[in-house]
């Protein structure tokens, strides 16, 4: 299963939805090792929760072959590349900033982020916005972000419950009463340990961020916060980590690090391994780990615990309108970020904005790919004025 998995992680290029259809193709159709049924359920609550949905897949996937050891072996499996490579970025860095065309493929980099991030935004805008009151939902949140400091874990409640009201007012409370009474969980001792669980270390994380988030508790407080609140996938992690670390990490940092992860292989949340290794310079391994295991263990706790539950919750409409809710809430957040600081870092001149409009129209039409993009923006990066 390691040896799967790890293989998986190579050539794993293209994103969760990419890495899905490996997982389909290769532990479905040729392995077997499950159904498709079970397979599409696994994929539905992984998109319930926060943190990387693919990784998350894959770790349900070992889990049902080799229980919790399995599930950690394929994890790390699947990681192990991405996570090396961004190591090895951040901890030569410093050496690569002397060298005059680094700088200029960093500038690359940064224009292909404001490409893939306007993408991820209209792409999700129109999967979790296509009601009107998801689309209003969408731009409150955005320019709450702009106007106030709200932190975005509030505005992601608030959207919850405002999700909930909507649906409760839609809908008469005696058809609500018979849903919600149709069923019950009988299996509840996993779920009610692993919310304890994850609730607690979430509590625990405000306690160490407020003290110093560039030490190694500090990193992982603040990454267990930023993986308990990423809903939409790896692209998120940006306006999340941009937020928290903002005294600590420049805009151009964040961006280089997220144009970087977008060239490896396996899941995006490796970004998180290049930022605690630039947070901790005097350990970076330590830094990239703990960033790295913060961000991912929220999601793996509340799958652990939501697993054995998910098909009896799949028929309960107020979860799944709170759910709304939160996903409109987090296209506006990607929404906000995408204005400032990705754009207003990187377009620079005239002629970036010319090349970020032509590689999204290149991306939307489908002409080129995220992988096709990387070598214009690069080359755009050196060659440009």
């Amino acid at each position: 299963m390691f040896r799967q998995f790890f293989w998986l992680g190579c050539i794993g290029f293209g994103g969760p939805a990419a890495h899905l259809g490996y997982f389909q193709r290769v532990f479905v159709q040729r392995l077997q090792w499950l159904s498709a049924e079970h397979y599409a359920q696994l994929v539905a609550l992984a998109q319930f929760l926060p943190g990387p949905a693919s990784s998350q897949v894959g770790f349900a996937i070992g889990m049902q072959r080799g229980g919790l050891a399995g599930g950690i072996s394929a994890f790390i499996a699947f990681t192990l590349p991405s996570f090396l490579l961004m190591l090895a970025l951040a901890s030569s860095l410093t050496i690569l900033l002397t060298y005059p065309w680094f700088p200029a493929l960093i500038h690359g980099l940064k224009l292909l982020a404001v490409i893939v991030v306007a993408d991820a935004t209209l792409s999700m805008a129109k999967t979790f916005c296509s009601s009107a009151f998801s689309r209003v939902l969408m731009l409150l949140t955005a320019v709450a972000l702009w106007l106030t400091p709200l932190p975005v874990w509030l505005l992601l409640i608030l959207a919850a419950v405002l999700g909930r009201l909507f649906q409760h007012w839609q809908n008469s409370p005696a058809a609500e009463l018979a849903v919600e009474q149709s069923q019950y969980p009988a299996k509840r001792l996993a779920l009610i340990i692993g919310l304890m669980l994850w609730a607690g270390l979430y509590l625990l994380s405000h306690l160490f961020s407020q003290n110093d988030t560039a030490d190694a508790m500090g990193i992982f407080a603040a990454f267990y916060q930023t993986g308990s609140l990423v809903f939409g996938g790896g692209h998120v992690v940006l306006p999340l980590v941009q937020q928290q670390f903002a005294g600590q990490l420049t805009a151009e940092t964040l961006l280089t690090g997220y144009g970087a992860a977008q060239l490896v292989p396996g899941p995006m949340f490796t970004f998180a391994t290049f930022l605690g290794a630039e947070l901790l310079p005097e350990s970076r391994m330590s830094g990239a780990l703990l960033a790295t295991l913060g961000v991912f263990l929220p999601g793996f706790i509340l799958l652990v615990a939501l697993q054995p539950l998910w098909s009896q919750w799949l028929v309960k409409p107020g979860l799944k309108h709170a759910l709304m809710g939160v996903n409109a809430a987090v296209v506006g957040l990607l929404l906000a970020t995408l204005v400032t600081p990705v754009a207003s870092s990187s377009l620079l001149s005239g002629a970036d904005a010319v090349f970020v409009i032509a590689g999204f129209i290149a991306l939307r039409r489908k002409a080129l790919n995220v992988i096709g993009l990387i070598p214009l923006a690069l080359g755009f990066g050196l060659l440009a004025p």
